[in-house]
């Protein structure tokens, strides 16, 4: 099992970077988020998924252990696989996903390629409670993690936010761009009701 693959990023494809490590060129299929972070020529490292099936055996790569959890997240909700869960985090960044999903805001996840109105209700009814909780991604605990503390940040401040009356479309626009992942709660919220007064 790959855990990560740290070398030099010898291409950059549409939807895939090859990493040079050691000498073997591992192909992992990738988004355009962990595309962007990646330069070629230069060391970098990128958390792997192995995915295995019948005549399948493709290695995933993301930037962030964020990203990683949200895809594995993703592809364990029933009618989303790997290509459709590639197409979500490369139309939206994990926060933006979580966010979109506790406000259930269904316009922002069908925005993304090859996500209709059915998959994207199944999304949310299948991992909201478990992203206002303590796991994140296939069960696996991240608690006191910065996943963790993302999601329950995330989820507290659309919470605040929808209380005081705003919509989902308007949380979600308000939050974007925010570093959700180290700003106190407060601040989110000060910040997003900032925003939204302009």
């Amino acid at each position: 099992m790959f855990y990560y693959l740290n070398g030099t990023v010898a291409e950059l494809l549409p939807g895939m970077a090859v990493m040079d490590c050691g000498g073997v060129g591992y192909a992992c299929r990738t988004t355009s988020n962990t595309l962007s972070a990646l330069k070629r020529g230069q060391n970098g490292k990128m958390y792997t998924f192995l995915h295995v099936g019948d005549a399948i055996f493709d290695l995933y790569g993301f930037a962030t252990r964020n990203e990683l959890d949200a895809f594995r997240m993703l592809i364990g909700v029933s009618g989303v696989g790997p290509k459709a869960a590639l197409g979500l985090l490369s139309a939206m960044t994990p926060d933006a996903l979580t966010l979109a999903i506790v406000t259930e805001d269904e316009r922002a996840l069908t925005s993304a390629p090859g996500i209709g109105k059915k998959i994207a209700r199944r999304m949310i009814l299948e991992l909201k409670d478990r992203l206002s909780g303590e796991t994140f991604g296939g069960g696996a605990d991240v608690s006191g993690g910065a996943a963790a503390a993302f999601v329950d940040k995330a989820t507290e401040a659309a919470q605040a936010l929808t209380a005081l009356g705003y919509s989902a479309q308007e949380i979600r626009a308000a939050m974007k761009g925010l570093d959700t992942a180290s700003l106190p709660l407060e601040e989110i919220i000060r910040q997003s009701l900032k925003k939204m007064a302009k």
